[in-house]
C-alpha cells in the first residue's frame, strides 16, 4: 500500500481481503488466509494495516430492521433558511443528536442536505419530524419520501485497480 494522492495504493491481494471481509465479517483469519493464498500471519499484518490505514473504517451488523419494529424508511430532503458555515454547522449539531436520522448528506440541487430516517411507523415519524427535525432554528423546508420497497441495499464497495 502506498500513498498515492488522496487514496492509498492497493495491491491484488488487498483488493481481495477487502472483497472477502465485505461479504462476511465473521471470516476467521485462518480461513481468509486461505481464501487469499497467503499464511495467517502475514493476512492477519494486511488486515491490520488496511484498518490501521482507515481504509477499513469498523465492522457492523445489518439489521433486520422490520423484525425489531422498524417499518418505515424514508429519505427528507431539507432546505436550510440560509447555505451558509454557520447554519450548516447548527444544522449538524442538532441532526447528530437525533438517533433515527441514519444518514446524513450535504448535496448539490434543491435542498442542502438529504437524510435517511428509519422509525416505527408513520405516527411516530410524523411526530420526529413535526417535533425535532422542523424544529431545527435553520430548517427552512422539508420534503419526504417514503421508501416503499429496496430492491438492492448493498454496503458491498466495488474495490477499483489503481
Amino acid at each position: 500500500m502506498k500513498l498515492n494522492s488522496l487514496h492509498l495504493k492497493l495491491d491484488e491481494i488487498d483488493r481481495k481481503i477487502l472483497e472477502i471481509l465485505q461479504s462476511n465479517v465473521k471470516i476467521t483469519n485462518a480461513q481468509l488466509s486461505k481464501d487469499i493464498g497467503l499464511s495467517p500471519a502475514p493476512t492477519l499484518e494486511r488486515v491490520k494495516k488496511l484498518e490501521n490505514s482507515g481504509i477499513i473504517k469498523s465492522y457492523h451488523a445489518k439489521l433486520d430492521t422490520e423484525r425489531i419494529g422498524l417499518g418505515v424508511h424514508t429519505f427528507v430532503q431539507v432546505t436550510l433558511k440560509g447555505h451558509n458555515k454557520k447554519n450548516i454547522d447548527l444544522f449538524l449539531a442538532e441532526i447528530n443528536q437525533i438517533p433515527e436520522v441514519i444518514e446524513c448528506h450535504h448535496i448539490t440541487g434543491s435542498g442542502d442536505f438529504i437524510l435517511k430516517v428509519i422509525s416505527k411507523d408513520i405516527t411516530s415519524y410524523q411526530r420526529l419530524m413535526l417535533e425535532k427535525v422542523s424544529e431545527i432554528e435553520v430548517v427552512d423546508g422539508l420534503q419526504s419520501m417514503v421508501i416503499l420497497s429496496t430492491f438492492k441495499d448493498s454496503k458491498v464497495m466495488p474495490i477499483p485497480n489503481t
